[in-house]
């Protein structure tokens, strides 16, 4: 007994043997249930799901079956494994959330987003969609290999014969032993014209495809930032991209809602909403005062409540960091082919879809041509017995019995065994003439069809038409809109596409208080009108300056030292009309010392246009725009000043500006081509604009020029003002003293600002000491020579106007007489 066990033992080394058992365990895990097929895009169990509903015959236009009853058939005929695994799948085949393309019609309770399970499958229903159908066409021509089923009883595909790139238009996701996929879903317009485009071009260079994918396209829809993720995933199967959720921003009277339309792929929105509430209820984000989740079947609505001083912008940029509305997706293009495991780049896969279609087209053409020619073959063996009928029943009622007719037929007429038995089975209506045509034609159109059947298979071309001719189909069949919005850059990513672009007015205090008001807030009034307080201010304080932008330009600060600093507008904080503001330190890193002069706003920072600076002591400066636009939170220098000189203001000079003016405390001014003023560097000094008549004499405002018919408007301490048009100054060189800009006396006052009203449709915002502010039509203003006084635009009593500036009308009013002065 001894002797017989040593005779039958052999050594294994227990490594090795681990090693192997591992291995196959592993490729069985792999190749069987955890990856999907290049070809079809699908796992082995979706495949069984699919094929069992077709043998069900559960198309589209058949009634829904209970899905218990599917998922008998597959795990009793092909997927011998736990039922709830099989269900789970067929429900996510089912959810518009999970799929780009759905391959289950599903009836009955099959899940949310908000992670809620389906219902039991004794409760739900199913049958195909047009698309599985799609996946499944032609299947019983012979197009794929059937392989046997896990007990050797029934025969299952080994891949169907897809119309469309399923891998990459629904994408798939799963985990294998020592390896992972996850590839994103598609629009399946970009990867029908990818495809078109290969085989057109017989493109090997994966470069010559990414303009036509432009990215994935998740069902969730979201927002896509950063391209170069994509394109790194496209190039070598690998890469990340981030994906925020889709949000826009509605106001009330006191505070900001941010709404959330469209969620991240893959997350979960109930937890979500949990996590915001969870994150604002520790005060790890300020500002949220109330989440609430109004979801309906119209779509996602999740509503976030702001408190009354929070900054949605603020709030939003702590949301997308702390919760899952900014998520990653890696992708990684993992998928079986020819029973191998490989990470593939877009063309790789873009190659396998089109060859596969070939295999499948040159296979259902084979099986139909066989199929023709046996048919011609019978109605070759009719056509002979029509034209020989007497013969061939004389032949027949002459045999004794079926064999020794169809013998004599075959010996008679040179049949084939197939051609005589057709012949015995003939009926005898077949011997009218109808029914002779019939035959004929019949015949007729097998030949043609072979004819083209023949010419698929001997010709590259025509079968790469057809290949194209059934995406096309295909494409016009399920093309959709995109839903997930791709930013090319996430470094070039800003809120402010979540903020609405609209006028405000930006006023700022003395004492440097800032803040932002809608424009459609002031009512405008008459000339000689008192007015609407347009802030409180503190005992010492008074409304200094003010501008009128959108909330999607960008701002410049410049200040009295020279510094310059930047902005946008929608990060000042909207106030109320008789709030004091926010102070702007708070927004900018201003030092103590320094008081903003100049408030330019630009949408763009192009080198078509440059910036000009006008100092205290007549010195003027013009740089190029585009040196600020890179500017540093701490701000940038601006203009070098001498010693006891200061900033006045700035303005941007573009195509159009011709001259430049300068106005005195005292009454002077100065005019001078643009011209005169070669662009310098930065932190260069400038050169001199004016000289001043009088010592104690300083610059006070400066303007742009576009042509002589520009009206200038003038306004005093006292609130006198005119219009003059600027031809009436006359043009001198740089650096003279200038004329009289408007004749000052005592009841005028000295000349505190002067403004360009070119444009017709602009009012003029005036500005008092105490607060005031009015809304005056410039055009109830009256035009008056250049050393004149003007009239009254405002009454402010013991008061004195502290700024004007123009802002765009917003309504006609009544002209009222002007009170000459």
């Amino acid at each position: 007994m001894e002797s017989l066990l040593e005779e039958k033992s052999i050594d294994i080394q227990i490594d090795e043997s681990i090693k192997g058992s591992y291995l196959d365990y592993s490729m069985s895990v792999i190749v069987g249930r955890a990856l999907p097929d290049a070809k079809d895009g699908l796992k082995p169990v979706h495949r069984r799901i699919l094929y069992a509903m077709n043998e069900l015959s559960l198309s589209p236009r058949r009634p829904y079956k209970k899905s218990a009853r599917i998922v008998g058939d597959v795990i009793g005929k092909y997927h011998p494994h736990g039922d709830t695994a099989v269900y789970d799948a067929l429900v996510r085949m089912a959810q518009d959330f999970s799929m780009r393309l759905e391959l289950v019609d599903g009836q009955g309770n099959f899940g949310s987003i908000d992670g809620d399970g389906a219902a039991a499958m004794r409760y739900t229903e199913a049958r195909m969609t047009t698309a599985s159908e799609e996946m499944l066409r032609d299947i019983d021509k012979d197009t794929v290999e059937f392989v046997p089923n896990y007990d050797n009883t029934l025969h299952e595909p080994d891949v169907l014969p897809t119309r469309f790139p399923n891998l990459l238009v629904n994408g798939s996701s799963g985990i294998a032993v020592g390896m992972a996929t996850s590839i994103p879903p598609h629009r399946i317009d970009e990867i029908i014209d990818a495809l078109i485009f290969v085989i057109d071009n017989n493109t090997q260079n994966v470069e010559d495809v990414l303009d036509i994918v432009q990215g994935p396209d998740f069902p969730t829809g979201g927002i896509i930032y950063g391209k170069s993720g994509i394109l790194e995933a496209y190039r070598t199967g690998r890469g990340r991209i981030r994906v925020r959720a889709k949000v826009h921003i509605e106001k009330t009277k006191t505070k900001d809602v941010i709404v959330i339309d469209e969620v991240p792929y893959q997350v979960n929105k109930a937890k979500l909403v949990e996590q915001i509430s969870e994150l604002a209820k520790e005060k790890i984000i300020d500002g949220i005062a109330e989440v609430r989740d109004e979801s309906d079947r119209e779509g996602i609505r999740v509503v976030i409540e702001l408190k009354r001083d929070a900054m949605s912008e603020i709030v939003l940029n702590n949301l997308f960091k702390s919760t899952a509305m900014e998520s990653t997706f890696g992708i990684i293009l993992l998928a079986i082919n020819n029973k191998e495991p490989k990470i593939f780049n877009l063309l790789e896969l873009l190659h396998i879809f089109i060859s596969h279609r070939k295999t499948i087209i040159i296979r259902r053409s084979i099986f139909e041509l066989e199929k023709a020619k046996a048919r011609a073959h019978i109605l070759e063996g009719l056509i002979i017995a029509l034209d020989n009928i007497d013969e061939v029943i004389k032949t027949i009622r002459a045999s004794k019995d079926t064999d020794e007719a169809k013998n004599a037929l075959v010996s008679t007429f040179h049949l084939s065994e197939l051609q005589a038995k057709a012949i015995l089975e003939m009926r005898l209506q077949r011997l009218t003439g109808l029914e002779r045509d019939k035959i004929n034609e019949e015949y007729a159109q097998l030949q043609e069809q072979i004819a083209y059947l023949d010419s698929i298979l001997r010709s590259e071309e025509k079968l790469k038409s057809i290949v194209k001719e059934e995406l096309l189909e295909v494409k016009e069949k399920f093309s959709t809109k995109r839903r997930t919005q791709i930013e090319e850059d996430y470094d070039a990513i800003d809120i402010e596409d979540l903020i609405p672009n609209e006028k405000v007015v930006v006023t700022m205090s003395h004492r440097g208080y800032v803040k932002r008001v809608l424009l459609k807030t002031y009512e405008k009034q008459n000339r000689g009108g008192k007015g609407k307080v347009s802030g409180n201010t503190h005992d010492d304080d008074f409304i200094e300056s003010f501008f009128v932008a959108n909330t999607h330009d960008t701002i410049m600060f410049v200040t009295n030292k020279g510094q310059l600093y930047w902005l946008k507008v929608y990060k000042i904080p909207e106030s109320g009309r008789t709030a004091i503001g926010k102070a702007v330190v708070n927004l900018i890193q201003i030092q103590p010392d320094e008081k903003i002069m100049a408030t330019i706003t630009t949408t763009d920072f192009n080198d078509d246009k440059s910036l000009v600076f006008f100092t205290k002591n007549g010195i003027v400066k013009r740089t190029n725009l585009k040196e600020y636009g890179n500017i540093r939170s701490v701000g940038v220098r601006a203009i070098n000043l001498d010693e006891n000189d200061e900033l006045v203001t700035a303005h941007i000079i573009h195509s159009d500006v011709k001259e430049l003016f300068i106005a005195t405390y005292h009454g002077m001014c100065i005019r001078f081509s643009v011209d005169e003023l070669r662009e310098i560097g930065r932190v260069s000094r400038g050169v001199s604009g004016i000289k001043f008549k009088v010592n104690e004499d300083y610059v006070i405002a400066a303007t742009t020029i576009t042509s002589d018919t520009d009206k200038l408007l003038t306004v005093s301490e006292q609130g006198i003002g005119k219009q003059t048009l600027a031809g009436e100054y006359r043009l001198q060189s740089r650096a003279g003293k200038g004329v009289i800009v408007q004749k000052l006396t005592s009841k005028t006052g000295n000349l505190v600002s002067v403004v360009n009203i070119n444009d017709e449709n602009m009012d003029l915002m005036v500005l008092t000491s105490s607060g005031k502010m009015i809304r005056v039509d410039t055009e109830a203003i009256r035009e008056a020579g250049r050393n004149t006084s003007g009239v009254k635009i405002v009454n402010v009593g013991k008061d004195k106007v502290a700024y004007a500036n123009t802002c765009p009308k917003e309504q006609q009013d009544d002209e009222l007489p002007s009170e000459e002065i």
